[in-house]
């Protein structure tokens, strides 16, 4: 049986190629959906001897499907954002804890202990729907920070400036976490000068604003927050991790997650770093659901781990996972 220490424990790739192998198969065995999908495709585990073997189950599945891999009841549904008529994803969630050690291991990794953060989330889309798993995330974060001025806003611009400003003048560090379109309404209504605070957007316009390239939005925002860098997060309903970018839409995953991509013309075959492709996940958090996710973003992989994302399949849903169109 795989724990979730063997998941957080995992040191270099040798330990997350092991580990990834052991978890496709007991996917295999024990996910019905994802069963049925390699089968489809005519790939057994006995085929599988490295990571470019794995069949990805295309993140649609999701949507129409109960992607499990445990009889375990779930705790918790997470669903992804949509348009009225449009479906949604669901990810039936058995294990509140593992996603709560996920993202507690990573924010300590990439960003150091969370109390020496106040914790601003600028998240309205989010806010106003239920079943959102950012919206967990940073909750938990904010009551993690233990600090009073931690805490989410919606509508109430003014006041967040004025929370920015106090904190910026005790030079308390800060961390702004928000939805693209929101960053924007408050720097087109206020001008910032901050030094002692990280602002990272989480993507998507929601069908507020008109969609933008990257290099655009993060000139944007750097301006207006008056910051040199703009971190982002990368995530999704269908995943139980985050990778994180600290500037320049470079992100990095933490170790039990990696970024593989596929060719866009042979949905099947895994090709080498350095070419742009459809962008394929591991997350080995998701043992309970599945870890191995087609998704349809496009990017590029790197050597040392770290991934780029330039933009999606024309057909793809627009939807709010730090995706940025062409």
């Amino acid at each position: 049986m795989i724990s979730n220490q063997d998941i957080f424990s995992i040191q270099n790739e040798e330990d997350f190629n092991t580990l990834a192998l052991k978890v496709f198969r007991y996917q295999f065995e024990n996910n019905k959906v994802y069963r049925s999908f390699c089968d489809l495709i005519n790939r057994h585990h006995s085929d599988v001897t490295k990571l470019e073997d794995v069949p990805f189950l295309p993140i649609s599945f999701f949507k129409s499907h109960e992607v499990l891999s445990t009889r375990n009841s779930f705790e918790k549904t997470f669903t992804s954002s949509g348009t009225t008529g449009q479906s949604t994803s669901k990810h039936f969630v058995t294990d509140l804890d593992l996603y709560r050690k996920s993202f507690n291991t990573a924010f300590q990794e990439f960003y150091g202990n969370v109390k020496d953060y106040v914790i601003l989330g600028l998240l309205p889309s989010y806010l106003e729907r239920e079943g959102s798993s950012l919206i967990y995330m940073v909750d938990a974060l904010i009551k993690a920070s233990h600090h009073p001025e931690s805490g989410f806003y919606l509508n109430n611009l003014k006041e967040l400036k004025q929370t920015l400003i106090a904190l910026e003048s005790s030079g308390q560090k800060t961390l702004l976490i928000g939805v693209s379109f929101a960053l924007l309404d408050l720097i087109e209504k206020y001008s910032f000068t901050l030094n002692n605070t990280i602002v990272m957007e989480t993507g998507g316009m929601k069908g507020r604003r008109k969609e933008m390239i990257r290099e655009e939005l993060h000139d944007k925002l750097s301006k207006g927050f008056g910051v040199q860098h703009i971190h982002s997060e990368y995530g999704m309903t269908e995943l139980l991790s985050q990778a994180y970018s600290n500037g320049n839409g470079i992100f990095k995953c933490p170790n039990w997650m990696k970024i593989l991509t596929r060719d866009p013309e042979d949905a099947l075959s895994i090709q080498k770093n350095g070419k742009t492709g459809g962008i394929n996940i591991i997350d080995l958090a998701n043992i309970n659901s599945c870890s191995f996710i087609a998704t349809q973003d496009l990017g590029v992989s790197y050597t040392d781990n770290s991934f780029e994302i330039i933009g999606r399949f024309d057909n793809s849903d627009i939807r709010g996972c730090n995706l940025m169109v062409l």
